[in-house]
């Protein structure tokens, strides 16, 4: 367990990579008996710097929703990061590539919350009541700290969360079943990844679930209005300078972002 003064060191290292876009040494290095509850307070502790800075919560973001990927990071349940407004990035959006330090994208299903939704007990009938619409996203990640990195290194970067883009047709959470939307990510019109949003957890709105039980535990709600990012159903597509990323998501359209 990390002590508060450390906890705050390693925020400022967060902030100094993310600012300078230059990958630092990992936490987990400098501080070897890092926690993941370490981390979570790290990450809460970069995200009340940007807040009381000017920035917005949007929202929340889940991750490490499939089997596999908790496996390979040694964990046994998802992990979760906050959307702040600034990362919202337009549909079609040239972003320069140099915002970031190592960008990649993944084709996730973002709920839009319409009620308050508040954990313990939390499940899948609750969240499918709770949300006004859902509508196709692509999340741009960025890992601004140095591989090889631990579940801990990614919890405390937020989850590695950069960017978020939305667009295509939203539909409501009972139009269709949500376990078979499909999504395949174009690379410079390439296929790159495919999958369907069953990958997660079975169904999208179970780590909506997930999400709303965990932060309840710590007394806070996912708020009406608020933006949640179920998690991926494809791996990461890294982007290079010069690249199109176009997730295409069948019957509910399209989105993409140029990488200048």
């Amino acid at each position: 367990m990390m002590s508060d003064a450390d906890r705050s060191k390693a925020a400022d290292i967060l902030m100094q990579a993310e600012k300078e876009r230059k990958q630092a040494v990992q936490l987990s290095k400098t501080w070897p008996d890092i926690t993941i509850e370490d981390s979570y307070a790290i990450s809460s502790e970069v995200a009340k710097r940007k807040i009381a800075g000017g920035a917005k919560l949007i929202g929340h973001k889940v991750g490490l929703t499939s089997k596999a990927m908790q496996r390979s990071s040694q964990i046994d349940e998802p992990d979760y990061g906050h959307l702040l407004d600034h990362m919202m990035i337009a549909d079609g959006a040239r972003i320069p590539h140099a915002n970031y330090c190592l960008p990649r994208v993944e084709i996730e299903l973002a709920f839009i919350m319409g009620k308050p939704l508040k954990g313990p007990g939390v499940g899948l009938p609750d969240v499918l009541r709770a949300t006004e619409y859902v509508v196709p996203a692509i999340e741009i990640v960025d890992a601004r700290l140095q591989d090889p990195r631990k579940i801990v290194d990614t919890v405390a970067d937020n989850g590695a969360a950069a960017g978020i883009v939305i667009g295509g047709r939203p539909i409501g959470p009972l139009d269709v079943d949500l376990r078979w939307v499909g999504g395949i990510m174009y690379r410079n019109s390439e296929i790159e990844e495919t999958g369907v949003a069953a990958g997660v957890l079975g169904h999208p709105a179970l780590g909506v679930a997930w999400l709303a039980n965990k932060l309840g535990q710590h007394g806070v709600t996912l708020e009406a209005g608020h933006i949640v990012l179920a998690g991926s159903f494809t791996r990461v597509v890294f982007a290079r300078k010069g690249d199109t990323l176009h997730a295409d998501f069948g019957n509910l359209g399209g989105i993409a972002v140029q990488f200048v």
